[in-house]
């Protein structure tokens, strides 16, 4: 019996990996939040669904327990990738104690289908290269020093910032001296569920637009130039001067036929050195097919 820890993806059904549904379908029990990952990923299978949302983690634990017990495999499926505030590391810690043996396997991470909602890149040439994952503080989970906005702003890397759009005053009062009022800033909310909606603007207006359109929750913030940015340069990758080891340029090829060249007479030479040195024997002695002195 194993516990199978699967990233459900953001939302839609079809984003979970192949190899996320395949565990499923083998899994007698699966353990689904019901407010995050659709009962459509979680009844796949045929399984016994249990939906999460209102359990302890003592809950959880006690349900692994009794499938353990009977021999069952566990699902336990987490929205978007497990590693990322999915709190597994603690379910991890009492299956150890336990020695349930588990598995995880990654999912797509709601940052990554916000971008594609937005059909942008989150790293461009010149403009940011950096992507800060992180949430800001609330009552029950405060930050580690360090991890404030207002620290991890000061590089004006691209933020992706979850869990926090009951936030949304702070995050705009600590990063606007930082990243300025004009900053463009994406709200996506539910990325990639059916009701799936998307907010632009800036620092400056970002809060009124949220504000009328009623997101309380699953809701990420997205600020940086790379949102809107359109004048930057070419990335060297795909540039007709810049060669690597899958795309030589013509010097490249030229220079590597020559080494090739020079290795292949330094080899010769010293094959012929190396002849040269075994016909020799011992006491002037020389090797010409026969035994007897030269």
């Amino acid at each position: 019996m194993t516990v199978h820890f699967i990233g459900a993806g953001p939302g839609a059904a079809d984003l979970i990996t192949v190899r996320g549904l395949n565990l499923l379908r083998q899994c007698q029990v699966v353990l689904y939040a019901g407010s995050l990952v659709p009962v459509d990923i979680a009844a796949e299978g045929g399984a016994r669904c249990i939906d999460t949302s209102a359990l302890t983690l003592n809950d959880i634990i006690a349900i692994m327990v009794e499938a353990h017990a009977r021999g069952e495999d566990v699902a336990r499926l987490h929205s978007g990738d497990p590693s990322l505030y999915g709190a597994i590391a603690e379910q991890i810690r009492r299956l150890e104690a336990l020695a349930i043996p588990y598995t995880v396997t990654p999912g797509v991470p709601a940052f990554a289908a916000a971008a594609a909602a937005l059909l942008t890149e989150l790293t461009l040439p010149g403009v940011s290269q950096t992507v800060i994952l992180t949430r800001t503080a609330v009552r029950t989970a405060p930050m580690p020093p360090g991890e404030d906005l207002a620290t991890l702003g000061q590089g004006r890397a691209t933020l992706a910032i979850h869990l926090s759009i009951n936030n949304l005053t702070a995050v705009v009062r600590d990063l606007t001296p930082l990243y300025s009022a004009d900053c463009p800033v994406a709200v996506v909310y539910r990325a990639s569920w059916p009701d799936q909606h998307i907010l632009r603007g800036t620092l400056a207006d970002i809060r009124d637009q949220v504000k009328a359109a009623g997101f309380t929750r699953t809701a990420l913030i997205l600020v940086g130039r790379t949102l809107e940015a359109r004048d930057f340069p070419d990335s060297h990758l795909y540039a007709p001067g810049h060669s690597h080891c899958m795309r030589p340029t013509n010097d490249t090829i030229e220079k590597r036929e020559r080494q090739k060249g020079e290795t292949a007479h330094e080899n010769a030479q010293f094959s012929q050195n190396t002849s040269d040195r075994d016909n020799r024997l011992p006491g002037g002695w020389q090797d010409d097919g026969d035994s007897s002195p030269a």
